[in-house]
């Protein structure tokens, strides 16, 4: 027997809230019991949220990825960005980079003929999911340089991770076609998209000041600011640019215009939390085949601990070069290592771009690859990574050790 939408949603509901009173007594990162409880109700074992649920569902994950990208925007303010400098900037770029590297490095020894396919992954390794580690430090209340540097990080890391994408799918294609690379085309291309993210973002944040800086009522609040998100990730979907940036400058911008129109603002998208983001958790894990771990096996393995090191790595010695806080040098990249979000979307528009024949035979079994490879990958990931980021900021002091 079948629910409708409706029942599905209400039994989702039910189940979140008893894997939130369960993982609370456990002392386990909530986003971990939710994506372990996914798995269980997925296709690949309970099967009741199949396939089709979870499609039927989209709409509250790309809400949930909304809710997110505010949230982090609104970090990034004049003060916090001034006091942390520039180990913000070197931490994000040798993090980005130094995965991208690893992980392209490990894949091209293990197949040297498709040195397409090892930038692929490396282009993804690259990506840090900020809704899992947001959601660890809003669950356990952290505050600190640590936790300013991390959400920091992850804001700027989805914009490293698009531009790292589009320049490892241009050389991609360039090697399955056999044809030369356009300079204009390699570096103005991934610009314009970026830049358009950002302008989308900029412009709508002042609109929404203009017309909402003086209204108190919560109501109205909450109409325009849901508004104003669906329309960034709206009109963002709609001409391929990058939704998460867009949505993350909307709250960059209206903190550092208005921070108490900013703070009544996400303080309101936070009444959302609690319904959207476990649910969000929730259907990443019914997503992934457990039945996968025996076709991907070692090629699986290899990629995660190539991409843990680089993150790890990369983040370490941005912050030492950065001359940062003590705490910032040992923890920060043990906080980077969540994927599911960002990487899924790299995923599937890797499906979209290589996977319906355009570029032949090895561009399908690419796609094909990448997307097993990484729903393999994020049940190690959101179930390690939530648990190190709640590790992380208890060494560093940073969380109420009641929580």
């Amino acid at each position: 027997m079948e629910f409708g939408t409706l029942g599905y949603l209400a039994v989702s509901l039910i189940v979140v809230y008893a894997t939130k009173k369960f993982v609370d007594k456990v002392k386990l990162p909530a986003v971990t019991g939710y994506v372990i409880v996914g798995v269980l109700a997925g296709y690949s074992m309970l099967n009741f949220l199949s396939q089709k649920v979870i499609n039927n569902f989209s709409v509250v994950s790309d809400i949930a990825l909304g809710i997110i990208a505010f949230s982090i925007g609104t970090e990034l303010n004049r003060e916090t960005l001034s006091k942390l400098g520039k180990a913000i900037f070197f931490i994000a770029f040798f993090e980005a980079f130094t995965a991208f590297a690893f992980v392209t490095l490990v894949t091209y020894l293990i197949d040297p003929t498709a040195l397409y396919r090892a930038l692929i992954f490396g282009s993804i390794a690259s990506a840090t999911a900020p809704a899992a580690t947001v959601y660890v430090i809003q669950q356990y209340k952290a505050k600190g340089p640590l936790t300013s540097t991390v959400l920091a990080v992850v804001g700027i890391d989805d914009a490293l991770a698009l531009t790292i994408y589009v320049f490892a799918s241009l050389f991609a294609t360039s090697i399955l076609t056999g044809t030369q690379l356009s300079v204009a085309k390699l570096i103005i291309t991934p610009v314009i998209k970026i830049a358009l993210s950002l302008l989308l973002g900029g412009a709508t944040a002042v609109l929404y000041y203009i017309i909402f800086r003086k209204i108190r009522f919560k109501d109205e609040l909450t109409i325009g600011i849901a508004a104003a998100i669906l329309l960034v990730m709206g009109v963002a979907e709609y001409f391929k640019l990058s939704e998460l940036l867009a949505v993350m400058t909307l709250g960059a911008v209206l903190v550092n215009t208005d921070p108490m129109l900013a703070n009544r603002s996400q303080k309101t998208v936070e009444n959302f939390s609690p319904i959207f983001l476990p649910l969000f958790f929730m259907f990443a894990g019914a997503h992934l085949n457990i039945k996968l771990i025996g076709k991907i096996g070692v090629l699986g393995l290899i990629y995660t601990g190539a991409r843990f090191a680089g993150k790890i790595s990369g983040a370490t010695i941005g912050a030492f070069l950065a001359n940062a806080p003590k705490v910032v040098k040992k923890f920060t990249g043990f906080s980077l290592l969540p994927q599911v979000g960002v990487a899924i979307a790299l995923s599937l528009a890797v499906q979209k771009q290589f996977g319906r024949g355009a570029y032949g035979q090895p561009g399908i079994d690419m796609a094909t690859m990448v997307i097993n490879l990484l729903l393999f990958t994020t049940i190690i990931t959101e179930i390690v990574g939530p648990l190190l980021t709640k590790f992380t900021l208890r060494r560093a002091g940073e969380v109420n050790m009641k929580e």
